[in-house]
């Protein structure tokens, strides 16, 4: 087995999660989410991101607008919409579950 590859499929796992938690907190333009996972540790690189804030988008969690720069071309700005703000929230009712469950198993002592 390969332990690479199981901790890659663990940080995809919560990449969703974390995507959605960032953009809550307000208008976020792409680079700057990339910035703060990889200060995180969750290293992700822009072809990973942007089909997952595109396939966001099209399920209706994420809406975005653009905004003219004056260092070069217009940016997108992404937020959340309400149906986003749900999805999130029961995304973090069933994170809060999940972390309870799995230390209650890692730190279980017979």
């Amino acid at each position: 087995m390969n332990l690479e590859n199981t901790q890659i499929q663990m940080r995809k796992g919560v990449l969703e999660f974390c995507i959605l938690s960032i953009i809550s907190r307000g208008e976020i333009y792409a680079s700057d989410m990339l910035e703060e996972l990889t200060r995180a540790k969750i290293v992700v690189v822009e072809g990973t991101l942007y089909p997952l804030l595109n396939r966001l988008r099209k399920a209706g969690l994420v809406d975005y607008k653009w905004v003219e720069s004056a260092f070069g071309p217009p940016r997108k700005y992404y937020t959340l919409t309400n149906e986003g703000h749900k999805f999130l929230q029961a995304l973090r009712q069933t994170w809060d579950e999940l972390v309870a469950s799995t230390q209650a198993i890692v730190n279980f002592q017979a």
